[in-house]
């Protein structure tokens, strides 16, 4: 009769280096990195050209300048004056007052310069 013992022996090997094969495939886990006080993260220059969105109705428009005011109930109204330039593209049109926009922007040391703006609904 023949033995088991070389089946049982196999089967463990392959488990075992089944085992030892899936653990080696993980990356290693490092901590976060953490700041001293009184640094400045290397990110801090990145995260002001990082595109902002915002949502409001028109309430004055100029060539070089658009105005939004965004109402949201229970909450206290938000006006925002963007910079509009050669750059800036507008999606559905031209807004006109009391348009409903929003506005893809960027925040420089000029101010807030509109990057994008898509006409939500028209002024009627």
């Amino acid at each position: 009769m023949a033995s088991a013992y070389p089946g049982r022996v196999r089967f463990l090997v392959s488990g075992l280096l089944a085992a030892v094969l899936s653990n080696s495939a993980t990356p290693p886990v490092y901590p976060q990195a953490t700041l001293q006080a009184g640094t400045v993260p290397a990110q801090a220059g990145a995260a002001s050209k990082k595109a902002q969105f915002f949502t409001g109705m028109v309430t004055a428009i100029a060539e070089d300048k658009l105005t939004v005011n965004r109402n949201a109930l229970g909450k206290n109204s938000s006006t925002k004056t963007f910079i509009l330039t050669a750059e800036t593209k507008f999606e559905g049109g031209q807004p006109r007052v009391r348009s409903q926009v929003t506005v893809r922007y960027v925040t420089s040391e000029e101010g807030d310069r509109a990057v994008h703006v898509i006409l939500r609904r028209a002024a009627k």
